[in-house]
């Protein structure tokens, strides 16, 4: 990693500290998350993002950089606040490709629910529940594969508790750090069912 290009000594600090692990790691990714967090704000003004759009797009942005820095993909040719902000306009003029395209639509299939409307009425409430126990043991089986702290925050959100709540329960800082948890285990949960032949 050249680090000579670094802009600033906290740079470097949070850098290593995302390299660490534990608490150290976990302090650093708050860090990172609330030292550009003021991007939020220009996806709405400068893309016309709404607000959850705009901290979606934030929250994954931020989930990229930590990844590309503990994978070695950052260099340090530049200040972590324009590699932050470059992969932030990246992702957000992605957003607004695929919101003003029809690609979503093009690509649309029949659901199991569509298909569950062709078979007779006898039939439905059978292969309804079995979908639904198939699904259920398969969602239980991949909860208790991501790990007890993504597994509690996950089922916790599911029963309804907001954010704020969930951080509360689970001693995370601010409800934002709770939800780019959650979509970082949410992430982890996707890889896990890709992985399924």
């Amino acid at each position: 990693m050249a680090l000579g290009k670094l802009s600033a000594v906290s740079d470097l600090d949070i850098i290593n500290d995302l390299l660490s692990n534990g608490n150290q790691k976990r302090k650093a990714e708050e860090q990172l998350f609330s030292m550009f967090s003021y991007f939020i704000g220009e996806g709405i003004k400068k893309f016309s993002l709404s607000e959850d759009e705009s901290f979606d797009v934030y929250s994954d942005t931020i989930l990229v950089t930590i990844n590309k820095i503990i994978n070695g993909s950052f260099e340090g040719r530049s200040s972590l606040k324009t590699y932050v902000f470059q992969i932030f306009n990246n992702k957000s003029v992605d957003l607004i490709r695929k919101k003003t395209t029809n690609k979503n639509s093009v690509h649309q299939t029949l659901s199991i629910t569509d298909k569950l409307t062709h078979l007779s009425d006898a039939a439905k409430p059978v292969i309804q529940q079995m979908i639904e126990r198939s699904d259920w043991e398969l969602l239980r089986a991949k909860l208790n594969g991501l790990g007890e702290n993504c597994r509690n925050l996950l089922l916790m959100f599911a029963d309804g508790l907001t954010d704020k709540e969930i951080a509360v329960a689970l001693a995370y800082k601010t409800a934002d750090v709770v939800k780019t948890s959650r979509l970082r285990c949410l992430e982890k949960l996707r890889t896990l069912y890709k992985r399924e032949p």
